[in-house]
């Protein structure tokens, strides 16, 4: 008997706020959020900030090993038991079941995924490597208006903090495309995406082991993806 194809991985970088949440689910791919990974806010040896509050955006915050071990389980398996992580806690609150059901392609998403990337190349997995590359001011009120409406701030700190992150864009951008990331507008993304589910399309890639794309993109229909009381960074 002939082992199914490994799925094809469409991994999604971006800063805070700029729609990774909203492509994934748009593009209708089963979907790995790494966010999920974070450690608890009483993990020892979180990082700071200035401000002398955790600091979310150092990947020191972020269990990249489990991150990774869930993947491998769930590309082996089919299935995995992933964290529920609450950000309005900084804690995790439970599991949600992630289910591939025959996927040609999976989604990973979070805004470590350029941290991410070389982990998969370490494990050579075949990754199609996305930057979500939206304006900064945008994602700058799309970041503000979705922290003052979940309450994960005071307004002050994520006035303070969506600055920063803002100033810091440029950069972030200049990382990823460096890592071997494709900048992707959300049409386009969604577009790309829509590209490699088609049957033919993923049936190709899957089949080339060990391939990359560097820098040459939730729910699946009928995929299981349910959550409890999370409230995630898209």
């Amino acid at each position: 008997m002939n082992r199914p194809a490994q799925p094809r991985l469409v991994l999604i970088a971006g800063p805070s706020g700029s729609g990774k949440s909203r492509l994934m689910h748009a593009s209708g791919l089963p979907c790995l959020r790494l966010d999920d990974f974070y450690f608890d806010a009483d993990h020892p040896g979180m990082p700071t900030t200035n401000l002398g509050i955790t600091d979310w955006d150092d990947p020191r915050s972020w269990d990249a090993e489990a991150a990774l071990a869930g993947l491998r389980q769930l590309l082996e398996t089919g299935e995995f038991a992933a964290p529920a992580y609450s950000i309005s806690e900084s804690r995790r609150v439970g599991t949600r079941p992630v289910s591939l059901d025959g996927a040609g392609c999976l989604g990973v998403e979070g805004i470590f995924a350029i941290e991410f990337l070389q982990h998969c190349r370490q494990a050579k997995l075949s990754v199609e490597a996305i930057y979500l590359d939206r304006p900064a001011a945008l994602v700058y009120l799309l970041r503000l208006r979705r922290d003052l409406a979940h309450k994960r701030k005071p307004p002050h700190i994520a006035v303070r903090r969506g600055w920063a992150l803002a100033r810091a864009q440029a950069g972030l951008r200049r990382r990823a495309l460096a890592a071997g990331f494709e900048p992707l507008g959300m049409k386009a993304a969604i577009s790309r995406i829509g590209h490699l589910t088609r049957p033919s399309v993923a049936a190709c890639a899957t089949g080339q082991a060990g391939h990359e794309s560097g820098g040459d993109g939730t729910r699946k229909s009928g995929a299981r993806l349910t959550s409890t009381r999370t409230n995630h960074p898209a």
